[in-house]
C-alpha cells in the first residue's frame, strides 16, 4: 500500500449514542441475527449514527432493504429525536409503497426505536417492528455495516 501511496482508513472513536431504558417494554427480535429476504420489502433494517461537523454533530437515521441492500429510506438532522427516524420512514414508504402487510423493521434498542409514534407509524403501514438486544451491535449487524461503510467512504 505504501509503494502505491495509499492508506487505510482510520476510525474515529466510538460515541455512545443509544441510553436504553432496561425496564421499558420492547418488541421482540423477529430477525435473530437472520438478515436475508426472499422478495423486496419483507425486511427493513434501521440505525442511527453520528457524524462529527465543523459545526457539532449531525445524526443520520439510515433505512436498508435486506433484500437488495438499498437505502431506501435517509435522514439527517441535528437532533436524535423520534421525528428523525419518522421522517426516513416516510421517505421509504414514498418511495416502496404505502401499505407494507409483510415488513418487518429491525432497529435496536434505542429510544427512538422504541417510542409509541415509531410502533404507530409502522402499524400505519402495516409492518411489524422487531428490536434486537439491548448493547450487541450483532443482532443489528446490516444496519451497523451500512453506518460503518458510509463513514468509512464518505466521512473518514
Amino acid at each position: 500500500m505504501r509503494a502505491a501511496g495509499i492508506q487505510g482508513v482510520r476510525r474515529g472513536k466510538r460515541v455512545r449514542t443509544t441510553k436504553p431504558d432496561p425496564a421499558a417494554a420492547r418488541h421482540p427480535d423477529l430477525v435473530k441475527r437472520k438478515f436475508t429476504a426472499t422478495a423486496p420489502n419483507q425486511l427493513w433494517v434501521t440505525d442511527l449514527t453520528f457524524v462529527p461537523t465543523w459545526a457539532g454533530v449531525a445524526y443520520v437515521c439510515f433505512i436498508v432493504d435486506a433484500y437488495s441492500r438499498m437505502i431506501v429510506g435517509w435522514r439527517v438532522a441535528s437532533h436524535m429525536r423520534t421525528t428523525m427516524v419518522l421522517d426516513a420512514i416516510e421517505m421509504a414508504r414514498w418511495s416502496r409503497g404505502n401499505q407494507l402487510p409483510d415488513l418487518v423493521c429491525h432497529s435496536d434498542a434505542g429510544s427512538q426505536f422504541t417510542s409509541i409514534r415509531y410502533g404507530e407509524r409502522l402499524a400505519e403501514i402495516g409492518a411489524v417492528p422487531s428490536i434486537g438486544t439491548v448493547g450487541d451491535s450483532f443482532d443489528n449487524a446490516l444496519a451497523e455495516t451500512v453506518n460503518g461503510y458510509y463513514k468509512a467512504e464518505l466521512i473518514w
